[in-house]
């Protein structure tokens, strides 16, 4: 059997070009390249979120190319003394699918969240989605929910209301 040809690798604060390169990645795969690269943060901000322990960013690397990758965030929670992680972002470039990348990172994640001390970690996926939806009732077990998206009015309209 040959050697996986994939590195997985957690990204850093210094690591900006390389995440520029995995949203760009993430917005072909989605096919949302505007989402993700019209409006792109400055360094100093990819620099500081990659620096918090509380967010989780994996890339799986084809030489210095990332071909797929993971963002994640700990939640520490309230009803117990524990930690979930959400996993937010997973997506594979569509020439490196069904190579068990997507699989990969997602061990990585486990293990990165067992030494968090997180008990879970959970995902949504679009209704339709199937092969995401395939990926993760492989891994889990699945809880059907709605998603909803509250948006946040400007302040000048929150204080002409009050």
């Amino acid at each position: 059997m040959s050697e996986y040809p994939y590195h997985i690798r957690r990204l850093g604060p210094d690591d900006v070009a390389l995440m520029r390169r995995l949203n760009a990645m993430f917005g072909a795969a989605f096919g949302e390249p505007e989402t993700y690269n019209v409006n792109p943060p400055d360094d100093a901000w990819l620099r500081r979120a990659l620096a918090k322990a509380d967010i989780i960013v994996l890339a799986a690397l084809d030489g210095d190319e990332p071909v797929g990758g993971l963002v994640a965030y700990e939640l520490d929670k309230f009803e117990q003394p524990r930690r979930e992680i959400y996993l937010y972002d997973l997506a594979v470039a569509a020439a490196h699918r069904r190579r068990r990348v997507a699989t990969r990172l997602i061990d990585a994640l486990c293990e990165i969240a067992r030494t968090y001390g997180a008990w879970t970690i959970f995902v949504q996926a679009d209704i339709g989605d199937d092969a995401a939806i395939a990926l993760y009732q492989g891994l889990g077990v699945r809880e059907d929910a709605i998603h909803f998206d509250i948006a946040i009015p400007p302040l000048r309209a929150l204080r002409e209301e009050g």
